[in-house]
């Protein structure tokens, strides 16, 4: 099952079921109004947003064109983003751009951090960029919507709490990353908003790929309409989304939130600036069409 968010002028904006083929949509609005009121009442909800996809395929209801370009990031907002380094050789490589060392500790304990989420971009929408000395830098990930979990849950059941599948274009302000994180308390300004893929899926539209932790496909990336890179999602992956997701949960109960394994953008597994203009650029993450 697809679900998608377009944009009615609301905050959260208005639910809607896409079909396989990303061609067609229809309101799920007398379901749910919007994505995190369906995530609330999932287990009543995701049987008839799931019949409703069905009966979207038959083309048995009343259906409209699916524009990806009308939606918003499934979640436009969220009460929780957790943005966590799966793959360790990729923070390796960042910190030795900015000349720090990567603590040993880092192969057996997740780095995660806590990103803003009161208001994500659109998925085409531009990135804005204030200033060309801020350093605009993407990163191509894929990230996950989870169910409620109690604190302390093993990664076992963490898996079990993963409702849906999205892609993220990650943005960071590479210029402005070493002097927050020398005060030692973490990104603020540095990490403004990112924007999710224009639908989320539900894991059995992966198939095979899907195998209940990681995302067996490559992620193709393009930069401003330019092929940027296609790097295989489980390869080199230390922490799969179920330890993420049981490390976010450590201290505190586990929400229905966004958590993400940052995926390296281009084939080298490293990152580059993706726009030097303060015209905004578009770095656009996606999965093959058929998945």
């Amino acid at each position: 099952m697809k679900l998608a968010t377009l944009n009615n002028g609301k905050r959260d904006g208005r639910l809607v079921v896409v079909s396989k083929d990303l061609a067609w949509c229809a309101d799920a609005s007398h379901i749910a109004p919007t994505l995190q009121a369906a995530l609330d009442e999932w287990e009543t909800k995701e049987p008839a947003l799931r019949s409703l996809a069905d009966e979207l395929e038959r083309e048995s209801i009343p259906r409209e064109r699916f524009h990806e370009r009308e939606a918003l990031s499934p979640l436009p907002r969220a009460f929780q983003w957790a943005d966590g380094s799966a793959y360790v050789n990729h923070v390796e490589l960042v910190r030795k751009a900015r000349g720090a060392e990567l603590p040993d500790s880092f192969w057996t304990d997740p780095l995660m951090y806590q990103g803003g989420s009161d208001k994500f971009l659109a998925p085409r929408q531009d990135i804005p960029l204030g200033d060309d000395s801020w350093g605009c830098d993407f990163e191509a990930e894929v990230a996950v919507i989870t169910g409620d979990g109690p604190a302390g849950l093993s990664a076992d059941d963490a898996a079990k709490q993963i409702r849906l599948i999205m892609l993220v274009n990650d943005v960071s302000l590479r210029g402005l990353i070493p002097g927050e994180l020398a005060k030692g308390f973490g990104f603020f300004q540095s990490k403004p908003p990112s924007a999710f893929s224009p639908v989320a899926v539900t894991p059995d539209e992966l198939g095979d790929a899907w195998d209940g932790r990681k995302v067996h496909l490559p992620l193709h990336s393009w930069l401003n309409g330019n092929k940027f890179g296609e790097p295989e999602c489980a390869v080199d992956m230390t922490f799969d989304f179920a330890q993420l997701v049981a490390h976010a949960a450590k201290t505190v109960r586990c929400r229905r939130a966004p958590s993400s394994g940052r995926a390296p953008s281009p084939t080298s597994w490293t990152t580059v600036p993706a726009s030097r203009s303060r015209k905004a650029a578009r770095a656009i993450p996606a999965l093959p069409r058929s998945a």
